[in-house]
């Protein structure tokens, strides 16, 4: 009964290319909607609401006290 002592080997992962303008695509996208949901959550507080009503800052109300925002 002989042992090896030699380390499996394991194969080099690679990683896959990404072309910068689909990259950059992408960072545009989540980027405006962040900024949306920025929008929701900091501003729209019925001045410049879009829908009417103050619906969605009820439903962001939690969110805009932890982010430091006043709101009432």
């Amino acid at each position: 009964m002989s042992q090896s002592s030699a380390a499996p080997l394991v194969p080099a992962v690679e990683l896959p290319a990404v072309p910068l303008l689909q990259l950059g695509t992408w960072v545009v996208f989540y980027g405006l909607l962040a900024m949306l949901a920025i929008f929701f959550v900091s501003a729209d507080q019925g001045a410049i609401s879009l829908p009417a009503g103050n619906a969605v800052h009820e439903w962001v109300h939690d969110a805009r006290h932890l982010l430091g925002y006043p709101c009432h």
